[in-house]
């Protein structure tokens, strides 16, 4: 929850990007939102598959990291809650999609870490847009992988995002930068559907990642 504009107000709000909504009623899902408000888990037993969206950042308590100079944006709250969720839907082997934020705070719950600020990471640097540009290149997905058999091995991606997985942890690392290696995908390949991604798919027409994960709900 951050400040925002609220018709003629500005107030503390829940807020997520209505392209999440869009999509996953385009593919044939009905979406429900999940605010962070302390421990969500009974909502799942309302739900087939869980998203977790893009944001702020995470804290880099979670990784054992003290906040660096860009990472000025965080919200303890919502990480426990969305770490909470998370946690609950691997138990029940509930088909998962992370994007972006939820891609970063899968693989830091497997054990991972963040690169706070991609500009400053040596071999990082440039490696796309961030602070409301966005930018497109290449990722190679792995041969086999959850995310190749949606997508094929070559995808052209956006990138708006200034932080990026530095270790997956204990995940598979599916796809990763063409022009400098940095961790684009992951899947635990040990559950049902469980794929994280660092790009933003609601907004680059890749409505076929939220169709398989609605299809793997329904399964």
């Amino acid at each position: 929850m951050r400040e925002t504009v609220y018709g003629n107000w500005n107030r503390h709000a829940a807020i997520l990007p209505s392209a999440y909504i869009s999509v996953i009623d385009r593919v044939g899902g009905t979406p429900l939102i999940i605010p962070p408000a302390g421990d969500m888990t009974k909502i799942l037993d309302s739900i087939d598959g869980l998203v977790v969206s893009g944001g702020p950042d995470l804290y880099p308590d979670n990784y054992g990291e003290e906040p660096e100079s860009m990472t000025v944006e965080f919200y303890p709250d919502q990480d426990a809650t969305e770490m909470s969720l998370i946690r609950e839907a691997m138990a029940r082997d509930m088909p998962f999609f992370g994007v972006c934020r939820g891609m970063q705070i899968l693989s830091v719950m497997h054990g991972g870490s963040l690169h706070q600020h991609l500009d400053t990471t040596p071999g990082h640097e440039g490696h796309g847009g961030f602070d409301g540009v966005e930018t497109e290149h290449g990722v190679a997905a792995k041969e086999g992988s959850l995310l190749a058999s949606l997508m094929g091995t070559s995808i052209t991606v956006n990138s708006t995002h200034h932080q990026g997985v530095a270790d997956a942890g204990d995940l598979t690392v599916t796809a990763i930068a063409e022009h400098d290696g940095l961790i684009e995908a992951v899947e635990r390949q040990d559950l049902k559907f469980c794929l994280g991604v660092q790009w933003h798919p609601e907004r680059a027409g890749h409505d076929v990642l939220y169709s398989a994960l609605v299809q793997a709900a329904r399964g």
